[in-house]
């Protein structure tokens, strides 16, 4: 689908329009095909001459079965890349209607097509952008939509969305960083669960029945291997749907209960090294939020809140709030960042030499580089550590169980 203005009086409308599938022959007389947003067939074939492809077969493209395809969700990576289109396009001098049509219309996602079309007709109806965006709060917070509005109070619109679009882009790449760092260790060792309740339920009781026909003593550490896989086979299914009540009962209270989520963004940050990266993480999005909200001239206390809003961590978030409690009372940030006494010297220092230069922003922009840097160094050398430390768990579980099921035939071999 796409977007197309078109007249209504006074004002135009942005409609969506439909995907067509054609076929055609080129200029050379070669066969072609494709896929082209168009209002109707008629514009379709238009819009193919245009392009000197003489139109054959022309088809409406079908909505795909129970909403995938075309119908993802919008996510905050697409809201990084449309926010980045836009900024291009302002600063080439395109105006912003035509700008959310445009990008509208080259985009494959209807969700998507669907958001654009309610902007760009609220903005036709004279509306100005960041009321447009407060619309739609699940896609653009508070943050983004006090920058745009800054933006629009300034008269450089494209100059702060230049500066949004970086700072979601540098957001996204530091989410998917933390990600990966706690994706990766989690999905190697939830595989070897699996592998390890396989081996004990449906592998160990084949040789529990040829041990059975031996008719000797098995060694205590075969023993303890089956007694295991016995409890396994009989409490299995109890043990599975435990961990799934269990993992639902958590993220209902992660979803709900503050204090739940307080007390687990405490607890993660004392984890050996991954706690060390989330806490680089949260001095990263504080110092790049800071910044991108300082270089659009939003005033100190409203900066701070949105930095505590975008920390991700609780522990974090109390200390901004603190931060700006005193910056409101009349101190100096590098001080108040000091009392709170999460924040590592260098960064300290600083915001003490950009307060002292009158360029807060430059040095904040500065710290983020470095921690964002930082982050993807850790993560890169938790993944390299990790490998050797679980394939060595995996090789001792295994091969536990291998052991442990051939040492009775071992002693039987020796004893004949």
């Amino acid at each position: 689908m796409a977007v197309i203005s078109k007249s209504k009086g006074k004002n135009s409308e942005i409609k969506a329009l439909s995907i067509y599938k054609w076929q055609g022959l080129n200029r050379k007389g070669k066969k072609v095909n494709g896929e082209l947003n168009a209002n109707n067939m008629i514009e379709l074939k238009t819009q193919l001459r245009k392009q000197g492809i003489t139109p054959g077969k022309v088809s409406k493209k079908a909505k795909p079965l129970f909403g995938v395809g075309g119908d993802k969700e919008v996510t905050p990576a697409d809201i990084a890349i449309i926010t980045r289109q836009i900024a291009t396009m302002l600063s080439a001098g395109v105006p912003l209607v035509q700008t959310i049509e445009m990008i509208a219309s080259g985009h494959n996602n209807t969700n998507m097509q669907e958001l654009l079309v309610s902007i760009g007709n609220k903005l036709q109806s004279g509306m100005p952008l960041s009321d447009c965006l407060r619309a739609h709060p699940i896609y653009f917070d508070n943050l983004y939509c006090d920058l745009v509005h800054s933006g629009e109070q300034s008269g450089a619109l494209e100059i702060i969305y230049d500066r949004i679009a970086t700072y979601k882009e540098k957001a996204e790449a530091l989410k998917a960083k933390i990600k990966k760092a706690m994706t990766y260790p989690i999905s190697v060792l939830l595989i070897a669960l699996i592998v390890t309740a396989i081996l004990l339920i449906f592998v160990v009781p084949v040789f529990q029945d040829i041990f059975a026909s031996f008719g000797a003593e098995l060694p205590a550490f075969t023993k303890l291997v089956i007694a295991i896989s016995e409890f396994m086979q009989v409490y299995w299914s109890f043990g599975l749907a435990m961990i799934f009540l269990a993992s639902y009962l958590f993220r209902k209270a992660h979803l709900k209960n503050q204090h739940f989520r307080d007390n687990v963004d405490k607890k993660i940050l004392k984890i050996p090294i991954i706690g060390d990266i989330l806490k680089k993480a949260a001095v990263a999005r504080y110092a790049r939020t800071l910044s991108t909200t300082f270089a659009a001239g939003v005033p100190l206390p409203d900066a701070l809140a949105s930095a505590a809003g975008a920390s991700g961590n609780a522990v974090f978030r109390e200390a901004i709030f603190d931060i700006k409690a005193e910056v409101t009372s009349g101190m100096q940030m590098n001080l108040a960042m000091r009392n709170c006494a999460i924040f590592p010297d260098m960064v300290i220092q600083m915001v003490a030499i950009g307060e002292e230069s009158g360029a807060v922003d430059d040095m904040l922009a500065k710290v983020a580089t470095v921690y964002e840097q930082d982050v993807d160094n850790a993560v890169d050398n938790l993944t390299t550590l990790l490998e050797p430390m679980i394939m060595a768990v995996l090789g001792v579980v295994i091969g536990g169980l291998i052991i442990a099921m051939y040492l009775p035939i071992f002693q039987i071999g020796m004893v004949v």
